[in-house]
């Protein structure tokens, strides 16, 4: 009947039965006294003859005892209860030798059994706290452990907590909670956890409270970017400019400490003066002509007109009549009706060659094949070859190349179909590497430039067009039928990849693929989000796709599954933005795929619109690319000079825009760039020029570093965030700069540029710029567009789609490729080969390694012996 019961026979009857031992229906339990008040004990037992009470071993007086008989209704046994008073004075009598407890005995005639001991005890609790809470002072987001050891008491004291004299309840705000040592605990402390907090303790006696302790949760202040410099104070000779900066980012609270420096820099300028130009002395008369004519000339050189001063009013050249022998008019002779017979002679011939050309077009046009420019493009310049074709598992299975000198070509202009005869192209089904016939195809050109502005002219008409740049260096554009093709922005890292078969034959689809500025098209983001990605628009929008096109892309994101969500957003027609896709996470829709790999992403989408890559990040582990690039002028014609470090997400179209835009000002590239990992941690990005030789050169900056604040930087809505360092040269003849700059998260790493280059030598731009001859707008158009010959792309189809002996199909074909983490996209697709073909190409164009894919499929074809035998015979 307890831990402590034990039982004892005495005087055992003989042949008495073990059941008509008392057992206790109701033993006593411990108790506490409470000030002076009595507390009872009392027990039941059935069958019992007698119950008493023993208290620390003595026996409880008989007349101590309040007993009641009756009888179990179930067994009809006698059933006994009895009752005894124990006060506190009985308690103390014996406090501190040991403690105070009492025990049943009861009787039968079959012996007697002793209940569970239960101890009195006298209850109380302590005034004062052994650990009291204390006031304290703490930067927002700062870990708070305000401690509390409460007063000695029996029964021990329980705690909790007041804010404000309101119940702090760790179930409702995730942010708290008490240690078992009483402690409270604010993980990250809170501009709303300023307050008065009081520990109270409380038992059965009393209720306690500490003394109330005031916690102040504080922002230390944080400068806002510094302004533009203003304008310089003369606009002739030396004078002075200055820019400030606010305390607000953040504004200090509750006694945080304001901004470190000074909120206003001044710096020296110089405006050169303009200078009017002047005319130099006439020159001498020149000989008299045969026209009875002579001059003389000037220039505007003495001086010249420089720095925006006025040019020279007059004529720079002056003529006037003469006399001399060798001034004659003569007739129109023999000699002038020559000239005028020659030019008709010549007009003639000119129009007998326009008409021998159009008679030469007409005929050219009439004799086309019906259909040509769906069906012959495929097929025109595969001629036949007498090459051996290799083993199925020689790696160049695939690199027997056709001759193209005939159709691989970039497209600029129309694809213009005919019409006039019923007649489609049939694919044979020939061996896996057999040539395709020759043929003939339409393609007609025109110029890139009037091309592009009749292009984006017609698109700007339409009302989901009108936030399209109206240039056209950021957009690619072609026409395209059911063969399929290719878009490509030079320079940025965005493509479109149209598979064969994705547009319906018949049909044909004017493409564009558009790379946006930031400021021209309006993301909301919202919390920690960020962009990752640039915008790109493809379109006609809302043009749903036979197969999924590829939009690749680059970004700028070290991702990884507990650091980061990351979605892909489309805008609506409407203009608002939707989440389509989350990466990682099973798709919703089957319109839409991205595989994220290091560099770039590869948009799987068979409904063309406007993209974006958005992640919002889950950790403070989580980190963005910059790539820091330094700029300076390429000519310094005055004492100052200017250093720009520029901080750009890590895509290439971003890099290119700010080496264009350097290109303009005349700045050169110094050194490579770098690449910095950014880490949502809210710390500023802070830059520093150290290692300047102090003979040579100064610094005009009063502050010892400038910083970018943390939000600019990590939203990725500003795409070229800089600062520039300004330094004075003590002499005009010197011409070499040689010093470090580094650039650092606060309360992380950094990077350290070495600066060491001749500012007086004609510096180019290197490769990082963008050569002049990569403008307009390439599209890829057919065969042209793709590595893999199309009857060849067929045939590994037709042989990997159905399921292979041994696994021997599209799904070791991944497992070769490493794309094998997306079976369960492929296979929601009618032809998973053809999406892994795609795939490939949209990753290795133009540089891909044909012979790798053939070695891949080569080494799928023997787990096959039907695509190995196939092989073989081709051989």
């Amino acid at each position: 009947t307890g831990a402590q019961q034990s039982a004892t026979v005495a005087n055992p009857v003989s042949g008495a039965s073990l059941d008509l031992l008392p057992h206790f229906q109701l033993e006593p339990e411990d108790v506490y006294i409470v000030k002076n008040k009595a507390v009872s004990l009392a027990c039941r037992a059935t069958p019992a003859t007698q119950i008493y009470f023993k208290c620390n071993g003595e026996w409880v007086h008989q007349g101590d005892h309040i007993t009641q008989h009756s009888t179990d209704r179930g067994t009809g046994l006698p059933v006994m209860e009895v009752r005894i008073e124990v006060t506190r004075q009985q308690v103390e009598k014996i406090f501190g030798l040991e403690e105070y407890w009492c025990q049943c005995v009861a009787w039968s005639s079959s012996g007697t059994t002793k209940s569970q001991k239960a101890f009195v005890r006298i209850a109380y609790l302590r005034k004062n706290f052994e650990q009291e809470p204390t006031a304290r002072e703490v930067s927002i987001e700062q870990g708070i452990v305000l401690p509390c050891r409460p007063p000695e008491g029996i029964p021990p004291a329980e705690v909790e907590w007041l804010r404000n004299e309101e119940l702090v309840d760790p179930e409702l705000d995730a942010n708290v909670y008490v240690t078992p040592e009483h402690s409270l605990v604010l993980r990250q402390a809170r501009l709303a956890d300023t307050a008065n907090y009081t520990c109270v303790a409380k038992n059965i006696v009393a209720r306690r409270r500490s003394t109330s302790a005031a916690i102040t949760v504080y922002v230390n202040g944080g400068w806002s970017t510094w302004t533009q410099w203003s304008g310089c104070s003369t606009s002739c000779g030396r004078g002075w400019q200055k820019r400030s900066r606010t305390c607000t980012n953040p504004t200090p609270l509750n006694g945080g400490a304001f901004c470190e420096g000074q909120n206003v820099q001044k710096t020296a300028c110089t405006t050169l003066c303009p200078v009017d130009g002047a005319w130099s002395e006439w020159s001498k008369w020149s000989v008299c002509g045969t026209e009875c004519t002579h001059w003389r000339s000037r220039e505007c050189s003495e001086p010249a007109p420089r720095n925006g001063g006025r040019d020279c009013h007059g004529p720079e050249l002056d003529t006037r009549n003469c006399t001399s022998e060798l001034c004659s008019h003569a007739a129109p002779g023999a000699d002038d009706v020559a000239l005028y017979v020659g030019l008709v002679a010549v007009a003639v011939c000119l129009v007998l060659l326009l008409l021998v050309g159009v008679l030469v077009y007409c005929r050219k046009k009439g004799g086309l094949d019906a259909d040509v420019a769906d069906s012959s493009i495929l097929t025109a310049g595969f001629q036949p070859v007498s090459i051996k074709p290799s083993k199925a598992d020689n790696p160049s299975l695939l690199t027997i190349q056709p001759d193209l000198s005939t159709t691989t070509m970039t497209y600029q202009g129309s694809l213009c179909p005919r019409q006039d005869g019923p007649a489609k192209l049939q694919l044979p089904n020939g061996h896996l590497l057999s040539p395709l016939g020759a043929g003939r195809h339409t393609l007609h050109h025109s110029s890139p430039a009037a091309e592009g502005a009749e292009f984006v002219a017609r698109l700007s008409t339409q009302s989901y067009f009108r936030s399209l740049p109206r240039g056209t260096t950021n957009m690619a554009y072609g026409t395209f039928n059911f063969l399929g093709g290719r878009l490509m922005i030079p320079n940025t890292g965005i493509s479109l990849l149209i598979p064969p078969d994705a547009i319906p034959r018949g049909k044909i689809y004017e493409v564009y693929l558009t790379l946006h500025k930031q400021e021209e098209v309006r993301l909301p983001l919202a919390g920690c989000q960020t962009l990752l990605s640039p915008i790109v628009s493809c379109g006609p929008p809302g043009v749903l796709l036979t197969r999924p096109a590829i939009l690749a892309m680059g970004h700028c994101v070290e991702a990884s599954a507990e650091n980061w969500s990351i979605r892909l957003k489309k805008q609506s027609c409407e203009g608002t933005w939707e989440d389509v896709l989350q990466l990682g996470a099973e798709p919703c829709t089957e319109l839409y795929y991205c595989q994220l790999e290091a560099q770039a992403c590869y948009i799987f989408t068979e409904q063309l619109g406007r993209f974006a890559l958005v992640g919002e990040s889950l950790s403070m582990a989580a980190s963005k690319r910059l790539k820091l690039v330094l700029f300076a002028p390429a000519a310094c014609p005055s004492l100052e000079y200017n250093i720009r470090v520029y901080c750009l997400s890590d895509t290439q179209d971003v890099l290119k825009e700010v080496i264009q835009l350097e290109k303009q000002l005349g700045g050169q590239l110094i050194g490579a760039p770098r690449v910095l990992h950014f880490k949502d941690s809210y710390h500023n990005l802070r830059l520093s020029i150290h290692d300047m030789p102090s003979s040579l050169w100064k610094s005009k900056l009063l502050a010892s570093y400038q910083e970018i604040p943390f939000y600019h930087i990590w939203s990725g809505l500003q795409p070229f965030l800089h600062c520039t360092f300004t330094l004075e040269r003590l002499s005009p003849s010197t011409c070499e700069l040689a010093c470090k700059i580094w650039v650092w998260q606060v309360e992380g790493d950094g990077q350290s540029f070495t600066v060491n280059f001749n500012i007086a030598k004609d510096t180019r731009f290197s490769d990082w710029l963008v050569p002049d001859s990569e403008v307009g707008a390439p599209a890829l158009v057919g065969p042209s567009a793709f590595k893999i010959p199309f009857l060849i792309r067929q045939k590994i189809i037709s042989s990997l789609d159905p399921p292979g002996t041994r696994g021997a199909d599209w799904r070791m074909l991944a497992q070769k490729l490493n794309l094998d983490s997306h079976l369960s996209f492929f296979a929601s697709k009618s032809s998973p080969t053809a999406m892994i073909l795609n795939l490939w190409e949209a990753r290795h164009f133009p540089n891909g390694n044909l012979s790798q894919l053939a070695a891949a499929v080569a080494e799928v074809g023997k787990q096959d012996s039907a695509l190995f035998a196939i092989s073989e015979a081709e051989c």
